[in-house]
């Protein structure tokens, strides 16, 4: 048995390559830190709803989604965490005055802006997503997390009008438009060290591997944390380590140095 005991894991840039595709040493990484008796989690700013193919694929059922705001363990729900419906109508102020878009997540939807702009289009496309509305104004909804769409990088200034919440570039080719809403007491971080206390783990029990700016609350949240070498570059300083990219093995490797896999 392993001394490890739970592995988190985000899923853009550092499970699934830019083509969409996962290497086999992903997979086969996986799986055998299951086989040594580490319980797996996806750790992701996805949606849960839009997950379950890949979970499948993955053979995981334990998840923390929306950037930390739902979690379920085994099946079974741990927490939600929606956001303040007044800060979500602020960000939806600020947007339609600039003309950005956006995307809201509930539990069972992703409510966009304008589901047919091109640049939402793309976004659809690229994180396959299927369960699509279109915004209500006159609907009050139950938000567990946000991206914001179709942004410049001096953009980001206009939504810092709330204390407690900042925004994360999405770190994916062809998306560094898109910004994720981060509320700095729910994040991966605080997904994760919620999950270690319900399952009496201790933090350095832990281990966790990400590319993006999102992902360094859950890396310093574990007793090792792994950067991708295709991450944010200001995502280093908050890692233990540097593993390769997602593109040559980066999970694999980043669990062979822990002697976690032959």
């Amino acid at each position: 048995m392993s001394v490890y005991k739970v592995l988190f894991l985000d899923i853009d840039g550092t499970i699934i390559k830019p083509d969409d595709s996962i290497e086999d040493t992903t997979i086969k990484a996986i799986g055998q830190a299951q086989e040594k008796g580490i319980e797996v989690f996806l750790a992701t700013g996805r949606p849960l709803h839009e997950l379950r193919e890949l979970a499948q694929k993955l053979k995981i059922d334990s998840l923390i989604g929306y950037n930390g705001a739902y979690a379920i363990h085994q099946g079974e729900d741990l927490f939600q965490e929606p956001m303040d419906q007044k800060s979500v109508r602020n960000f939806i102020d600020i947007a339609k005055k600039n003309h950005h878009d956006f995307v809201l997540y509930t539990k069972d939807q992703n409510i966009f802006s304008n589901i047919e702009a091109e640049c939402v289009k793309e976004f659809i496309k690229k994180f396959h997503l299927h369960n699509n509305d279109s915004l209500s104004p006159s609907k009050d909804y139950e938000v567990l997390g946000m991206t914001l769409i179709n942004l410049k990088p001096s953009d980001t200034e206009l939504y810092k009008q709330e204390d407690q919440i900042h925004l994360s570039q999405v770190n994916l080719e062809g998306m560094l438009h898109c910004y994720d809403v981060i509320r700095d007491n729910v994040n991966k971080g605080i997904g994760v060290q919620y999950v270690l206390k319900h399952l009496g783990f201790k933090t350095e029990d832990a281990i966790a591997f990400g590319d993006g700016l999102n992902d360094k609350e859950m890396l310093q949240s574990v007793g090792e944390g792994f950067a991708m070498g295709n991450a944010h570059p200001d995502l280093f300083q908050y890692a233990n380590h540097k593993t390769t990219s997602v593109n040559d093995s980066g999970i694999y490797n980043g669990l062979k140095t822990l002697r976690i896999l032959e």
